[in-house]
């Protein structure tokens, strides 16, 4: 192990998508598994075999997609659970078993009914069997941040004696100061026997607001494996944000310490993992937010025209934004579409280019720049296409003094249908029409419009949480059209249900 380095354990596929409506199928697991490797990621969690055949699948075509990084699958410290995970990991280049147990006294006493020895040994039996598989095996000690260091020292030396390659030290309700959680690491590298012949790892939670931070005083007290997402995405404030911890070892060279990753590729993921699991980045996000690099105060604008380095820390083209990138408008060819699209990070066939360039087109008449969501979106749009429900045609009119209406023609599984019904706006007036044809009881949670520029000729992204017989599910909508872009996220729901 180089221990000027810092392994990245990218959990996007796993621990981030266990937000609730943002779960990706084989195909776009696949696409995303793909782009972690080519910027440079050292482990992809492709997910919980036994969890479900889904989660089975994606991990058996990611480990024959991917090459050069470690193919990782999640257990539980369940027998069962690293047979599946191991015949998951059969056509793996790399394969490593992530196997482990609470070992909180809050876990122990309420969710495993059991005792400090009991689970202890669990732990070793848990390793020794996974061991019989793969030589790569991760340890976890689920709920870390709240376990006793002195007995959390023992099972991580019990586990590293049985095998254990890596150990993980997650702060599982994201409940550390980093001060505590720096001091926990640190309390491990000076206690445990055999520490050397492993890898420490952490994994943080961002429940306070605090993963990135832990995470680094993680890395500065000799962790030198983090455990991370994209956009920071993951189980209720998620987990901490891959872009952050890179970044932050970029700009501090005293620190000493290096990853592999291609950080020009950075801003391109970003994007394609927000799109396709609908999750928008939120605007003063660190390193890839809308805002990160947008300066309104005159103070600010006066000191970055002076000299960048003022008020910007880092360049923006080293997470791959191109100040100078090229301007699509109407008059652009298939070249220059394509060029943008790769930039991004989207492939497509040339026949598929060519429907996209159509649509490019078509958008590009009616604004006078075309932005980078916009093509996304765009290349993305064919998803409706298989669409259980499609919106054949939409007409609402509202007004000054008026009640709006709307009237719309949908199709359901070939069969047309047509409903009129008036709202307290456009969109309203639009759902309720559609409400009429598809007769069920859905409520809309949350309704989010973002805007792409500052024009009026804007296209707007729409994401929308609805709620069905107790179950939750996202859809995702963009237009130059507010109307039209709710009514796409509104449908894209009912085709989730």
């Amino acid at each position: 192990m180089d221990n000027n380095r810092v392994y990245i354990f990218d959990t996007t596929l796993r621990d981030g998508e266990q937000v609730p409506g943002c779960q990706l199928n084989t195909v776009e697991k696949i696409q995303v598994a793909k782009a972690l490797e080519t910027l440079g990621v050292d482990v992809i969690e492709a997910g919980f075999p036994v969890s479900s055949p889904g989660d089975y699948n994606s991990v058996v075509e990611i480990s024959k997609a991917v090459t050069w990084p470690t193919i990782c699958a999640l257990t539980r410290a369940v027998e069962k659970d690293i047979d599946v995970a191991a015949e998951a990991l059969r056509h793996a280049k790399r394969g490593r078993i992530h196997t482990g147990i609470g070992t909180s006294d809050l876990h122990i006493r309420y969710k495993f009914k059991s005792n400090r020895e009991e689970i202890l040994e669990r732990a070793v039996r848990a390793v020794k069997y996974a061991k019989k598989y793969v030589e790569d095996v991760e340890f976890y000690a689920e709920d870390a941040g709240r376990t006793d260091n002195e007995y959390l020292a023992r099972v991580v030396e019990a586990v590293i004696a049985a095998g254990a390659t890596v150990v993980n030290i997650p702060d599982t309700t994201g409940y550390c100061l980093p001060e505590e959680f720096g001091a926990k690491i640190k309390y491990l590298c000076d206690h445990v026997k055999g520490i050397e012949h492993a890898v420490i790892s952490t994994h943080c939670h961002n429940d306070l607001g605090m993963a990135t931070a832990n995470t680094m005083a993680g890395i500065l007290n000799g962790a030198r494996q983090c455990e991370v997402t994209i956009n920071g995405i993951g189980e209720r404030a998620g987990n901490t944000a891959m872009e952050e911890v890179v970044m932050i070892l970029k700009s501090h060279k005293e620190i000493g310490l290096d990853t592999n990753i291609n950080t020009q590729r950075i801003y391109p993921l970003s994007r394609m993992v927000s799109g396709l699991m609908n999750m928008p980045v939120q605007p003063n996000k660190a390193i890839v937010g809308k805002n990160a690099f947008a300066h309104s105060s005159g103070i600010h604008q006066d000191g970055v025209l002076k000299n960048v380095s003022t008020y910007e820390i880092i360049d923006p083209k080293d997470i791959g934004l191109d100040n100078n990138s090229i301007v699509l408008t109407a008059r652009s060819g298939h070249a220059a579409l394509k060029f943008r699209l790769e930039a991004l990070g989207v492939k497509l066939s040339d026949e598929r280019l060519d429907a996209v360039y159509q649509e490019f087109l078509r958008l590009a008449d009616k604004k006078k720049e075309i932005h980078d969501d916009d093509i996304l979106m765009l290349a993305g749009a064919d998803r409706a296409e298989n669409h259980h429900i499609k919106v054949d045609w939409l007409q609402a009119t509202s007004g000054i003094g008026m009640k709006p209406v709307a009237s719309i023609g949908v199709e359901i599984a070939g069969e047309k249908f047509e409903a009129a019904a008036t709202g307290n706006g456009p969109v309203d007036a639009s759902i309720n029409a559609l409400r009429q044809i598809i007769k069920r009881q859905v409520t809309i949670n949350e309704y989010t419009i973002q805007g792409v520029s500052k024009g009026a000729d804007d296209c707007c992204k729409v994401h929308m949480q609805v709620e069905h017989e107790g179950r939750v599910y996202y859809g995702f909508g963009a237009s130059t059209d507010i109307v039209s872009a709710s009514i796409e996220a509104y449908v894209d729901c009912l085709n989730k249900l």
